[in-house]
């Protein structure tokens, strides 16, 4: 799933919860020990079942909840009647941010750097850069694959820049070619630890512009300017 979908469906799941039954609900879901059935969810909140079950479904459509189907009486077969639907709290973690951060990204990269250092013995510093420049790769690689062959100067900008947008950074294209980048994904570690962050996004956005293959030669470099991502792209 692309960031921006992902972004749109997590700020959906969060959006379900701002409607008081569907809050009480999974407060309820959240506090109970395995499966609950509709008519559990109605006794507890004194809600009639109809409700109950029309909210839990809006919970499930927005991911925040689970379902799986079991027959209560314990028998199979012909006879059996129908399974009952149950909830449950979902295991899957919601969170969103405006603009958009990817702090799972960094953790993600700092942590296969933490596990080369000690597999290696290599400094951090340098696993980090290597990390970040082959998840960037990896991503263009996939971007570009996806796209096909692009055969002008404008298709091939366009593509760059939409998979900058789709990964947070709010690009802007200058008059002279220049890509800005008004988000910074790691916004608040790179305001905490600048030189670290700051160094592994360039890598992550060089490996990028590298995996997205010839699109005019662009090149990250660290050009820190207030208001911006400390990385600028320009064509070389």
């Amino acid at each position: 799933m692309e960031p921006a979908e992902d972004l749109e469906r997590r700020i959906s799941g969060i959006a379900a919860l701002d409607q008081p039954v569907r809050r009480d609900l999974y407060r309820l879901l959240s506090e109970r020990d395995g499966w609950v059935t509709r008519d559990e969810a109605s006794e507890a909140l004194s809600i009639p079942r109809s409700v109950a079950a029309f909210h839990l479904d809006k919970l499930v459509e927005a991911g925040v909840v689970e379902i799986t189907f079991e027959r209560m009486t314990g028998r199979t077969g012909p006879g059996a009647g129908r399974p009952a639907k149950l909830y449950r709290r979902g295991t899957r973690e919601v969170s969103a941010s405006v603009p958009e951060r990817r702090y799972d990204l960094a953790g993600s990269l700092l942590a296969t750097a933490i596990a080369e250092a000690e597999r290696t013995g290599a400094p951090i510093a340098d696993c980090l850069s290597a990390s970040a420049r082959a998840a960037g790769r990896v991503i263009g690689k996939e971007a570009a694959d996806a796209t096909g062959e692009l055969k002008t100067r404008e298709e091939r900008r366009r593509a760059v820049l939409d998979l900058l947008a789709r990964h947070g950074y709010e690009p802007t294209l200058g008059k002279r070619g220049e890509i800005a980048l008004v988000n910074c994904p790691f916004h608040r570690l790179a305001e905490e630890h600048r030189s670290l962050v700051c160094g592994m996004n360039l890598d992550f956005l060089a490996g990028l512009l590298e995996g997205m293959g010839p699109a005019d030669r662009l090149n990250a470099r660290l050009a820190p300017e207030p208001g911006y991502c400390c990385v600028r792209i320009k064509a070389a």
